[in-house]
């Protein structure tokens, strides 16, 4: 679909654009990947509640209480914990990624440096649940850590390099 300007020439639309563009369909490929491992991080969660019977809130305790006693079901487990607490870094650094990719993609990169930052910060990001939730020794999980925080920093870097105010 093409739009046409008020001197009647065709432009294309600003989502044909993106659209056509190698750079933000390979941005959205390695987003999709991890908001999906993400969400996937949140049904673990509620998987290993329901399964060992630990539970945050006591709305959500009485069906696995079944009239007994609630409280017994409120309580804090370490396995649980671990995979939540991976969640939880999931979204301190996935959602860095995609406001930073997004900005890094409107900055015009090279396809090739794009895909690098996108599945080394992937890779991190499974490498880094996998250390965490097998739980392999140190400094796994510390490492695939650190090289997604610095795939967001090169790209924070790339972007302020682009910006001619600087």
């Amino acid at each position: 679909m093409t739009v046409r300007d008020c001197s009647g020439s065709d432009k294309m639309s600003a989502i044909e654009q993106f659209a056509d563009n190698e750079v933000f369909r390979a941005f959205a490929t390695y987003v999709a990947v991890v908001l999906l491992k993400m969400m996937l991080m949140s049904l673990c969660t509620s998987y290993y509640r329901i399964k060992l019977g630990v539970f945050a809130n006591p709305e959500d305790a009485h069906g696995h209480a079944k009239g007994g006693d609630v409280k017994r079901f409120i309580r804090i487990d370490e396995s649980v914990e671990r995979i939540r607490r991976c969640h939880l870094n999931d979204i301190e650094n996935i959602v860095p990624f995609v406001g930073l990719g997004l900005i890094y993609v409107l900055s015009n990169p090279e396809l090739s440096t794009a895909l690098l930052h996108f599945r080394i910060f992937a890779g991190s990001r499974i490498a880094h649940t996998i250390s965490y939730l097998t739980p392999l020794p140190q400094p796994s999980r510390a490492l695939s850590f650190l090289i997604g925080l610095l795939v967001n920093f090169s790209m924070g870097y790339a972007i302020l390099s682009s910006i001619s105010y600087f």
